[in-house]
């Protein structure tokens, strides 16, 4: 397909998923206000939220989007490590060459400059609401540092190949005249600099596409993919280049057949009990507004000003009236006895969002001193469970996703050294990463309650048949518990171990040697000795 066919197909891609923007459209308004402009124009000086009536659907999403950043990518520790997938390939140069590239990949994430955090953080909470992220991962402008950007959802479609990976991704993109004639120099259409004349502040609407290379036409130099900027407006190529890898990473949390659009489970859940907490938080405000300032009965023509209701308020009435006729003012007689139920049901409400976001499995079990080991691991092992669920397809195609592209781009720019210097097992092998979180420290820590379970056993079973005791490798076993309780920097390696073994034996075998050694000569010097005395008994 030629650029202006190509442009088309993104086209008919947006227009097809008319009804998915509505949805996400009415996401938004319940849980994401931010973000809620799929289907409308919002400014910034809108009245944000002047629709909703409680708070407590935001907050859910808003607490949810946190945990991805703190359960995923916990700032405080090193959340992920260069590893190869064949352990055949690990020496101990390559272990030094991939913890060396962990570091630089790490130091670079996290400059400032880059905007990681930012831009996490914003496909944190799009991944929490929609159960997907656009994060476009890039070098800046001057080719010094890292780039980080998350963008609108409504802005970003794609389309999935045969095997259901993401073969071409179209954003939609309006840079004002100054800027696209300064990203790109000398290539953008005549049109803009007139209008850039006319207006300083326009803006041109752009298509920035990447896609694989069967799908444009034109020489692709070997590269897989293809990266066009295409000026709507004006109907102008402005780049057509090769590029290694699509420079978007798109995660995607729960995937439906059909659609290579994902979705939240957590909101699909919710959106109905946020729909009703709305609806009971507006009745019960209107309801405690109503015992709080009763509406009013007043008698006709008995009335003689204005109704005061407000502190230190004078009604006037007819003189003349009777009061036993009734209350010439008087509020009206409610029921509030329903008020409570109102609050428990919209309690109960509260209670279905907080489930439906996960809120009540993410929090780690309570530890007592009354509790025995095997009740923690039990309910360590039921965390594990539940939050398997949420974080497991989120670590690899997200952290995985993210930290690949960052490796390959810095592996590029020739951040981690030339190619040459890396080891030789390394070039060619299946280089990958390893993360680790709360969720993982849970998974090893119950290794450690396993082996306190498995010690008594080993006990029991020494005590009826002693032969038993080699049964356990408690050097593995004490490796995997306590790789659990401490850092991995605490623990010797395998080969240091290997190595104070060997030395141990060595030691024992020269005290054995000295010791054999010694009772030859201690042989020796009694023989001397029964000798010499022998000598000189007389004859």
């Amino acid at each position: 397909m030629n650029t202006k066919e190509l442009a088309e197909l993104a086209q008919h891609q947006f227009t097809q998923r008319g009804s998915l923007m509505l949805l996400w459209q009415d996401i938004a308004e319940q849980f994401y206000v931010e973000r809620a402009n799929f289907t409308v124009a919002r400014d910034m000086g809108d009245h944000v939220a002047d629709w909703l009536t409680t708070s407590y659907p935001l907050m859910v999403r808003r607490d949810l989007g946190n945990q991805f950043g703190t359960m995923l990518r916990p700032v405080q520790k090193e959340w992920f490590s260069l590893t190869v997938r064949n352990e055949e390939d690990e020496d101990n140069e390559s272990e030094r060459w991939l913890q060396r590239a962990t570091g630089i990949q790490r130091r670079a994430m996290y400059d400032p400059i880059t905007q990681f955090t930012r831009a996490t953080k914003e496909g944190d909470h799009d991944y929490a609401a929609f159960g997907q992220a656009a994060i476009q991962i890039t070098l800046n402008s001057t080719a010094s540092a890292l780039l980080y950007r998350a963008w609108h959802l409504r802005d970003v479609a794609w389309i999935e190949n045969d095997d259901g990976v993401i073969c071409a991704i179209f954003r939609k993109w309006k840079p004002t005249g100054r800027d696209l004639m300064r990203k790109f120099p000398g290539k953008c259409a005549k049109g803009v600099e007139q209008e850039v004349r006319k207006d300083p502040f326009c803006t041109i609407e752009c298509l920035h596409m990447e896609l694989a290379e069967d799908m444009c036409e034109g020489d692709s130099a070997g590269q897989p993919f293809r990266s066009i900027y295409y000026d709507v407006a004006h109907d102008h190529l402005c780049e057509d280049m090769p590029i290694p890898e699509l420079s978007y990473v798109i995660p995607r949390w729960q995937t439906v057949s059909g659609s290579q659009y994902a979705y939240s489970p957590a909101t699909i859940i919710a959106l109905p009990d946020a729909r009703l907490l709305q609806a009971m938080t507006s009745t019960l405000l209107e309801a405690g507004e109503k015992a709080a300032n009763p509406p009013m009965v007043a008698t006709q023509e008995a009335i003689r000003s204005d109704v005061s209701l407000y502190a230190g308020g004078i009604t006037w009435v007819d003189a003349e009236y009777d009061e036993r006729l009734g209350e010439v003012l008087r509020p009206i007689t409610q029921d509030k006895s329903s008020i409570p139920l109102g609050i428990d049901m919209q309690r109960d409400a509260r209670a279905m969002l907080s489930a439906a976001f996960f809120l009540d499995k993410l929090s780690l079990p309570q530890r007592t001193p009354e509790m025995t080991a095997y009740e923690v691991g039990q309910r360590v092992q039921e965390y594990i469970r539940n939050a398997l669920p949420l974080f497991e397809p989120s670590e690899d195609g997200y952290n995985g996703g993210v930290c690949e592209r960052t490796f390959n781009v810095l592996m590029r720019a020739g951040a981690f050294g030339s190619p040459m210097d890396m080891p030789e097992k390394l070039r060619g092998a299946d280089v990958h990463f390893r993360f680790m979180s709360p969720l993982h420290d849970a998974i090893e820590e119950r290794k450690s309650q396993v082996f306190m379970q498995a010690k008594g056993v080993l006990a029991e079973a020494v005590a009826i048949d002693p032969s038993t005791l080699p049964m356990v490798d408690a050097k593995a076993a004490l490796r995997d518990a306590l790789k659990g309780l401490v850092p991995a920097k605490w623990l010797r390696s395998e080969a240091m171990m290997e190595e104070f073994d060997r030395a141990a034996a060595e030691h024992a075998q020269q005290q054995q040697l000295l010791a054999a050694l010694q009772q030859g000569a201690d042989i020796a010097k009694t023989g001397s000795e029964a000798q010499k005395n022998m000598a000189q008994v007389p004859a």
